[in-house]
């Protein structure tokens, strides 16, 4: 499979609105949890060798090698959700008296499920990343934290979902049950976090 996150956003988005069964809303989330920590990067590109800022400066630093790490890593879950889609897809496609048909696809909802889990996980990280550099960034580049810390909400959102559609359909009720507990359980740390932050620096700006 040719990388996907490697094509044009003009590219990428037709694939998106077309009938081909990659990339979806996992790897949508993926690249839009990319986008939200590069914002973070900026932020702090933009504050390293400010006077006003020199006491952060090494925090920044540190900050920003985190976050190009971790949009890397965004960028390579678009190829491995559809990598990890496309076999379930096919499985569908197994007769329903093919006696393997059972256990291949239990196999893929888990494999299925795992990628916009990643996803999910990765995007929990940008909020804690974005958080940091709207609270030690240049106040002239906050807005862009915020901005990052909505698309990093948002990304967390949409791999969840996508991590559910899957698990309603696992024969393992316990690890269905597992993998869902631990999204609802972060889904409520990470959207009051990022509402937080969010609300802090929009309120910010208030006359």
């Amino acid at each position: 499979m040719a990388s996907l996150y490697k094509e044009s956003c003009e590219k990428f988005t037709e694939l998106l609105a077309s009938p081909a069964a990659v990339p979806g809303g996992g790897g949508a989330s993926a690249l839009v949890g990319a986008i939200g920590i590069a914002l973070g990067d900026m932020v702090g590109e933009l504050t390293v060798g400010k006077k006003k800022y020199a006491d952060v400066e090494e925090e920044i630093k540190a900050l920003m090698v985190k976050a190009q790490d971790l949009r890397v890593r965004l960028l390579q879950c678009i190829d491995q959700d559809a990598e990890a889609f496309e076999p379930l897809s096919k499985a569908y496609g197994i007769p329903k008296d093919d006696p393997s048909r059972d256990a291949t696809l239990e196999k893929c909802l888990h494999d299925a499920a795992d990628a916009p889990l990643h996803i999910f996980d990765l995007s929990c990280e940008a909020i804690d990343l974005l958080k940091e550099f709207g609270a030690k960034g240049s106040k002239m580049m906050i807005s862009d934290a915020a901005t990052g810390v909505a698309m990093a909400r948002a990304a967390m959102y949409g791999a969840a979902v996508n991590v559910k559609v899957n698990t309603k359909l696992m024969k393992d009720r316990d690890y269905a049950a597992a993998m869902n507990a631990h999204v609802e359980e972060m889904m409520a740390k990470y959207t009051s976090e990022a509402d937080q932050v969010y609300d802090s620096i929009y309120n910010y700006f208030e006359n």
